[in-house]
């Protein structure tokens, strides 16, 4: 029995949608040798003492290690659902890492900066800062000069 035009466009409108959710999430995916580095350091005897340091107890490296497999599918292959996986292994890891800053009942969030953020700096830092590179540098972006060099400034690696 073959499936009917109905299931068929249901099945091409899911691929799509995966396919729109890999193209937009595929930033996430970072350079397969990064995987790679992260489950040494992890494995290393280096490693092992510092988790064991930390926490009391080594950690499970495994999820680095199926990191990097999927993604020496997804670059082989260009395999989705290794891409998939990887991306949310990655989604994980960035939520684990935020899990304290989205938790933070202490400190009000602000929706922008300070009335007065551009105010100007106090003159004793202004006296410091007088006649520094960045300084000129500063003078030549407002006077629109940015390129031209000035006599007797320069820099040169020796």
């Amino acid at each position: 029995m073959s499936p009917t035009s109905s299931e068929n466009s249901a099945a091409n409108e899911e691929t799509t949608k995966s396919q729109v959710d890999l193209d937009t999430d595929k930033w996430f995916i970072r350079d397969c040798e990064i995987y790679k580095d992260e489950y040494k350091e992890c494995t290393s005897f280096r490693g092992r003492f510092h988790q064991y340091f930390i926490f009391g107890e080594t950690l499970n490296c495994n999820q680095w290690k199926k990191d990097y497999d999927n993604c020496c599918k997804w670059e082989s292959d260009k395999d989705e659902k290794a891409a998939a996986a990887l991306i949310e292994s990655e989604k994980a890891r960035r939520m684990e890492r935020l899990k304290a800053h989205y938790r933070n009942d202490i400190w009000k969030k602000r929706d922008g900066p300070p009335d007065d953020w551009a105010k100007p700096l106090p003159e004793w830092m202004q006296k410091r800062q007088e006649n520094t590179f960045l300084d000129h540098k500063a003078k030549e972006y407002r006077e629109g000069t940015l390129g031209e060099t000035p006599g007797g400034w320069g820099c040169s690696i020796m």
